[in-house]
């Protein structure tokens, strides 16, 4: 079942892909040109052979976004984060709809000096609020080679992943479903009391790289050393594959969110991220999750209690 997600994933940005090219009447310059496209500091944004790389100097960073929306769905991206010292830089893969009441589920690739370990952050915004951020250190150097980062979203659960592996879970405790067993290590409880679930809001797909070191590495304290600039982040590959928002309607189109969200079927074809088996995690993934919770989870909102003297509700139990 993983293995199908990637599949469909890269089989979807390709169909995307020829699909805005035959529009546009043009033939596209770059296998991302149907995805996505620069959204700031666009000299910042370069396109080599094959490959997109955000890059980060002294003077700007850089930053790319979907030619589309979506509601529910998955974004892919195969990445290969900046090399050697990078502390204070911050990559960031993330979805997110827009004004103030907005949803976001993000990835946030926190740099470090040479030889440390990055950090993955995920955050989910919920109705305009954040704070749930949750950090794991990898179990490989994600510098070297081309790694998968996802965030699956259907109208039952966000599921981060990284290689197919899922490490957060965040679920919708009111949705409907059949046979459902709790996931210990997700991010909800047994009653759907007072928890938030993202509302179903169409989402663009983001990535930026810029400075961040008031806050990135080690609270602060370590600075980006610009000597070492440029900061390189390369992308071999973006894609997307979810219910398309269609272009002339507004984010609050109740006729788009009845077709996203009110059949397993639409003018895209199947939406097989909103099938049964999509509901929850295998028994395999699940204990994916425990196994990269157990070992590589460093940050966890839910038991930092300097922050919450009061336990969010979706973490109770925790």
């Amino acid at each position: 079942m993983v293995a199908s997600w990637k599949n469909g994933a890269l089989v979807a940005a390709v169909t995307l892909a020829v699909a805005a090219a035959v529009c546009a009447g043009v033939a596209a310059s770059s296998k991302f040109d149907g995805v996505v496209q620069p959204s700031w500091a666009n000299d910042h944004v370069v396109y080599e052979d094959d490959l997109l790389k955000l890059r980060l100097d002294s003077s700007s960073g850089g930053g790319f976004a979907s030619k589309n929306k979506f509601l529910y769905g998955k974004a892919t991206a195969d990445l290969k984060l900046v090399p050697r010292d990078s502390a204070g830089v911050v990559t960031a893969f993330y979805l997110s709809s827009a004004g103030e009441k907005h949803n976001e589920f993000d990835f946030e690739f926190l740099g470090n000096v040479t030889g440390e370990p990055y950090l993955v952050q995920t955050n989910l915004y919920i109705d305009g609020v954040g704070n749930r951020e949750q950090r794991i250190d990898l179990w490989f150097d994600p510098t070297a080679d081309f790694h998968t980062y996802s965030v699956l979203w259907n109208p039952s659960q966000v599921v981060f992943l990284v290689d197919d592996t899922p490490i957060r879970v965040y679920e919708n405790k009111t949705a409907t479903r059949g046979h459902h067993h709790h996931h210990p290590n997700s991010t909800a409880t047994p009653s759907s009391a007072g928890i938030a679930f993202p509302s179903p809001q169409p989402m663009a797909v983001y990535s930026s790289i810029w400075n961040a070191d008031d806050w990135a590495t080690r609270g602060g304290l370590v600075k980006t050393d610009w000597s070492h600039a440029p900061f390189v982040a390369t992308f071999r590959d973006v894609s997307v594959e979810g219910c398309v928002w269609a272009a002339n309607a507004t984010d609050s189109d109740a006729g788009e969110v009845a077709r996203c969200t009110g059949t397993s079927w639409g003018k895209e074809g199947r939406y097989w991220w909103k099938e049964k088996d999509m509901q929850e995690l295998s028994v395999h993934q699940s204990h994916q999750l425990v196994w990269a919770r157990a070992h590589h989870l460093v940050y966890d909102y839910c038991v930092d209690t300097g922050r919450f003297p009061v336990q969010p509700p979706e973490c109770a139990g925790r």
